[in-house]
C-alpha cells in the first residue's frame, strides 16, 4: 500500500475504532434502558462486528500490500458502514425494511478478509 493510502486507512482505521468505543459506550449507559433486550442485542452485535473490524482495518494498515490491501481497507469500511450501521437503525426503531442491507456489509466483510489473506500472501511471495 502506497505511504498516502496507508496514511489515510490508519486513519480510518483510528476513527473506526473511537466511534466503536463511544458506540458501545453509548449503548451500555444511555440505551441500556431506552432499549428492550431484543434491541440491545442489536446494538450488541453491531457494536462487536464494528469493533473487530475497526482491529481488522489496523492488520491491513500495518501488513497489507498492494491492490488486495486497498480493497481490504474498503470492504471492511463499506462492511462497518453496512452491517453495523443497519443494526445500529433497527435497534434505534428503523423500520424493518432496514435489514435488507444488514447482509450486504456481511458480504463486504467476506470479500475484506479474502482481500486481506490475498494481500498478505503476495507480500510473502
Amino acid at each position: 500500500m502506497r505511504q498516502t493510502a496507508r496514511s489515510r486507512a490508519g486513519l480510518l482505521a483510528g476513527i473506526a475504532g473511537a466511534s466503536a468505543v463511544l458506540l458501545g459506550a453509548f449503548g451500555a449507559h444511555a440505551l441500556r434502558n431506552a432499549l428492550d433486550p431484543a434491541h440491545r442485542e442489536l446494538w450488541h452485535t453491531a457494536v462487536e462486528y464494528h469493533a473487530w473490524h475497526a482491529l481488522a482495518l489496523v492488520l491491513v494498515v500495518g501488513l497489507g500490500a498492494g491492490r488486495a490491501g486497498r480493497c481490504a481497507v474498503i470492504a471492511f469500511a463499506c462492511g462497518i458502514v453496512l452491517f453495523s450501521g443497519s443494526l445500529y437503525a433497527l435497534a434505534l426503531g428503523a423500520p424493518r425494511w432496514t435489514g435488507i442491507v444488514t447482509p450486504f456489509g456481511g458480504v463486504a466483510f467476506v470479500v475484506g478478509w479474502v482481500a486481506l489473506g490475498l494481500s498478505l500472501r503476495r507480500r510473502g511471495a
